[in-house]
């Protein structure tokens, strides 16, 4: 149905509890799309949910058919809820009385956040949208100015998800202490004593009941609605080997009385298989507790960038006063002073002076930005040499690194999750097995009538199909993938990113810490009316040494060579002058733009007017040097590339990926660096602000392209999340490290291409430990249903099924030596 029947849409943000694997979230969105106009994306890897929401639709409605499909959720944020059109949280609706879905209360959620549409198209509806005051939508966090110290969510520091992760640790400790005892008394006979059966009894216990209680939770929250996940099989795998052995046990209380250690033990006078439970257990809880800790990084994003923003602000009140104020407390139309060296407060207007601001920590780029009185100022930017007067324009939630912040938590919570393989496999294997489980023992008790070789046959179908390998699967395969690439200086988060990059076919790259150095550096100089190379370069970094702007410490930097200079004289956006003495007398040199030579009464004729023009269609930034009232030449700089960068960029293409060069600055700039690496022309997307990247990553998108963005950053944190790969240089901010799904710590653009074929490798690796656990399993399943495959036997392959896993696992070591 067309949502704009129900009229404008609001976004609603929820966070989830209870959801363990895929099917979970189709649940969730199919019960939510049984209201007309509502449009949800369940997001699994963040556990939340942003649910576009007709006007005529309460917050509560939402609510309470998330609880009734089994799940608990809340408002990201502490938001109340509405209960219709508008109105605040009241009375709970009839709907959610009756729901007793307490013990479904799966352990944790991820950080709260906001989120966005789910698709590029679901963007551009939601961009058509606007939320009423009255929407009951969850706040918005404010990620820096006006209340961001107040408005950060404390959660973040202990988030559901860390707890949840903490309780995964303590399950999985304790079983591991309980099942290496059980392990060895139950498969090693010299470790046997009289009646150790009960001992192994007792031992698993506390495995299969309280650390195996997640599974056998969302068994229960499952069978309710008539559903089955890898969950249903754990737990009733782990049940019907305890249950099974425990009943032997109980029939025969002396079946482990007469044991000899360190005599061969006859493996068929018992059919006890605690060990089998308790295994399965600890396993698929260490795989649990490694996803959760990757979970755990959710926020850490967002949080980077709420730590951007300045924390106080000098204001100057009508008399002329200066205070020292919190910038929370800054409103629109304040008027504050921002020395060199400090952090802009909140986006604003100069007032007055001139200096240059240092915008690489939003915009990515070297080159500082000149302002002057009327020019815009961004909050968190750096003002590098002169004293500005500015009036703030927008504070809190308003400014452009609230904006930021937004774009990234939309961009994590768009970012499609990644079903799980063995989820999407258990779908269909785990009915399976349930139905030829129950299948076995009906047949068997129909055809020989025997109850007990009828339930030996049942459970052994249980046993050989109970996932001990699909547990180590993903795990070992991770562990020791990961671990590979941290000696290689490649850190991978989660089982997740190796999926995004089978299927990667586009690299887009940001140019500047990435494909460059990012710093200055003199490439070139042009020397005219008879002066030399030397002689230009240095009585320019004779009088630029005297500056503190970034441009002039670079051509400070370019040679030894200095001159005593006189009667200096600096202007901020501008230039520098002075005198360096010749002989008796002094020349007046003149370094800086253009219009500040104009100033100084040095015009450029016809001639020079040309030379400056080829100078700047390099994409260099040029510099002017002018002596006695004479053009003398110009010095060109660049932002370095980097040593690597061919070759990483030839390497690409050898991967069958196409490179993508993205950058904020001029195109004539990004074409020379992009000729200079190996990038097509065509494959430059230049001018681009932190949205704009967004958007060119969307773009691609769009054309079916799958994309890596690979960038350092703050800006980039946005193209990152959105990107189906983010790649961060490790030489980058925090933030941009946070919101990647690959942090390369060397910061070589070479070990790009290297983190890819990992990944491949890693991924190749647990697709094949998934096939043969199923194998394994899927070959002996009909061996058991046939009576053939005793218990014992059974446990025996399910064994060495999983140590093939780990020895398939440990071939990673080898990887690139």
């Amino acid at each position: 149905m067309d949502p704009q029947v129900h009229g404008p849409l609001r976004e609603l943000d929820l966070e989830i509890t209870g959801m363990t694997c895929a099917s979970c979230v189709g649940r969730i969105e199919r019960k939510l799309r049984k209201i007309d106009g509502v449009q949800p994306a369940v997001n699994l890897a963040l556990e939340s949910a942003a649910v576009q929401v007709p006007a005529d639709v309460s917050d509560q409605q939402i609510l309470d058919t998330v609880k009734r499909a089994g799940y608990q959720a809340t408002i990201a944020g502490g938001g109340q809820p509405t209960t219709s059109h508008g109105e605040g949280a009241g009375a709970t609706s009839p709907g959610s009385a009756g729901s007793d879905d307490s013990d479904s209360d799966a352990a944790g959620s991820g950080a709260a956040r906001t989120s966005g549409p789910s698709s590029d198209s679901d963007a551009a509806d939601a961009r058509g949208t606007t939320s009423s005051p009255s929407s009951g939508a969850a706040p918005r966090q404010a990620p820096a100015g006006r209340g961001a110290n107040e408005h950060r969510d404390p959660a973040l520091e202990t988030t559901p998800a860390q707890r949840r992760m903490a309780d995964l640790r303590k399950r999985f400790w304790v079983a591991a202490a309980f099942s290496v005892p059980v392990f060895v008394m139950s498969m090693i006979p010299g470790a046997q004593f009289p009646h150790w059966g009960w001992v192994a009894a007792l031992l698993a216990l506390p495995v299969v009941t309280w650390a195996a209680w997640p599974f056998h939770r969302a068994t229960a929250v499952n069978a309710r609605h008539l559903s089955t996940t890898m969950d249903t099989l754990v737990s009733l795998g782990v049940a019907a080997a305890y249950l099974f052995s425990l009943w032997h046990l109980v029939a025969d209380p002396g079946m482990t009385a007469h044991a000899h250690p360190g005599m061969p033990m006859d493996m068929s006078s018992h059919q006890l298989y605690f060990e089998s439970a308790a295994l399965v257990t600890t396993f698929l809880l260490l795989g649990r507790w490694l996803e959760a800790r990757a979970k755990s990084r959710s926020g850490e994003a967002l949080k980077a960038l709420l730590d951007l923003g300045a924390q106080q602000a000098t204001v100057v009140d009508q008399d002329g006063t200066e205070r020292t104020v919190p910038v929370s407390e800054l409103a629109v139309g304040d008027t504050f002073v921002v020395r060199p060296g400090e952090k802009i407060a909140t986006d604003a207007v100069v007032v007055e002076g001139e200096s240059a601001v240092d915008a690489s920590m939003l915009t990515g780029e070297s080159v500082p930005v000149e302002v002057g009185p009327g020019d815009e100022l961004t909050g968190a930017t750096v003002n590098t040499t002169g004293r500005l007067l500015a009036r703030a324009t927008h504070v809190g939630s308003d400014t452009v690194l609230a904006s930021m912040g937004r774009t990234v938590a939309r961009a994590q919570a768009t970012k499609a999750p990644v079903a799980r393989l063995a989820d999407r496999i258990s779908s269909v294997f785990v009915p399976v097995v349930m139905g030829l489980a129950l299948l076995t023992l009906v047949v068997w008790l129909v055809v020989t009538g025997d109850l007990n070789r009828a339930f030996v046959a049942a459970v052994s179908v249980l046993v050989i199909a109970c996932p001990c390998a699909l547990g180590l699967a993903t795990p070992t395969a991770m562990l020791t993938g990961t671990g590979r690439g941290a000696q290689l200086g490649i850190l991978i988060t989660s089982a997740e990113v190796l999926e995004d990059t089978r299927s990667v076919d586009t690299v887009v790259l940001d140019k500047t810490g990435t494909v460059t150095h990012g710093s200055m550096a003199v490439s070139g100089v042009t020397p005219l009316n008879s002066w030399s190379k030397d002689q230009v370069l240095d009585l320019a970094a004779a009088v630029e040494r005297y500056s503190e702007h970034p441009i002039a410490q670079a051509i400070a930097a370019a040679t030894p060579h200095r001159y005593d200079v006189s009667r200096f004289e600096s202007a901020p956006g501008g230039g520098v002058r002075g005198y360096v003495p010749d002989g008796m007398n002094a020349r007046a040199v003149v370094v800086g733009r253009e219009s500040w030579l104009a100033k100084n009464g040095v015009t450029l004729d016809s001639e020079e007017t040309e030379a400056l023009s080829r100078a700047r269609q390099n994409g260099a930034t040029t510099i002017l040097v002018a002596v006695d009232g004479r053009l003398a030449g110009f010095v060109d700089l660049q932002d370095t590339i980097k040593e690597e960068a061919p070759e990483a960029i030839a390497e690409l293409r050898r991967l069958g990926l196409r490179p993508v060069l993205l950058t904020g600055d001029n195109a004539a700039v990004a074409r020379s660096v992009a000729a200079a690496v190996g990038i097509e022309p065509e494959d430059v997307i230049a001018d681009v602000t932190p949205d704009g990247k967004v958007e060119a990553v969307e773009k691609l998108q769009a054309q079916g392209r799958v994309v890596a963005m690979v960038g350092d950053g703050v800006n980039d944190a946005p193209a990152l999340t959105r990107a189906d790969l983010g790649i961060a240089m490790g030489s980058g901010t925090d933030a941009a490290m946070q919101a990647a799904d690959i942090t390369v710590v060397r910061s070589e653009l070479t070990a790009i291409p290297l983190a890819i074929r990992l990944s491949r490798r890693t991924l190749a690796t647990i697709k094949s430990n998934l096939f043969w656990a199923f194998a394994y399993n899927t070959v002996a399943i009909p061996v058991a249903a046939l009576g053939l495959l005793n218990p014992m036997v059974a446990g025996a392959a399910m064994a060495f099924s999983s140590v093939f896993v780990v020895l398939n696992s440990l071939r990673l070591r080898g990887f690139a030596r």
